[in-house]
C-alpha cells in the first residue's frame, strides 16, 4: 500500500503574518466564479479547479503559491498537482476562506 506523502500547509494565521509582512505569495483561489464574487482574499487570482490544468503554464514557479478554497478539499487537489507539476512551493491554506473569515478576518461574508 502506497502512503501519500501530506501536502504542504499554512494556517491562516501563518499567512496573515506573512501578507502583513508584505511577502511576496502568490493567493491561488480555486473556487468557481460565483463563490470568489461573494468573498476572496484581495489580491487572489482565481483559477477554478477544473481549469487549473490549462494555466498552469502562466504560475510562477519560483513563488509561494498559497492555494484556497471554501473549506480546503478542493484546494488540497491543486496542491497536490502542482506538486506534481514543479511547484515545490504551494501550500494549502487549511480550513479555507471559511476558517479564514472565522480566524482573521471576522468581516468577511460566509456561506
Amino acid at each position: 500500500m502506497q502512503t501519500t506523502p501530506s501536502l504542504p500547509e499554512i494556517s491562516p494565521q501563518e499567512l496573515k503574518q506573512k501578507l502583513d509582512a508584505n511577502a511576496s505569495v502568490l493567493l491561488l483561489d480555486v473556487r468557481e466564479q460565483s463563490e470568489y464574487d461573494i468573498v476572496h482574499l484581495e489580491g487572489a487570482r482565481l483559477i477554478p479547479l477544473n481549469t487549473l490544468p490549462h494555466h498552469v503554464d502562466s504560475l510562477p514557479s519560483d513563488q509561494e503559491i498559497v492555494v484556497y478554497c471554501h473549506h480546503g478539499q478542493r484546494s488540497l487537489y491543486a496542491v497536490a498537482y502542482l506538486q506534481q507539476n514543479g511547484f515545490t512551493d504551494a501550500k494549502n491554506l487549511i480550513g479555507g476562506i471559511d476558517q479564514w473569515a472565522v480566524e482573521t478576518d471576522p468581516t468577511l461574508p460566509r456561506y
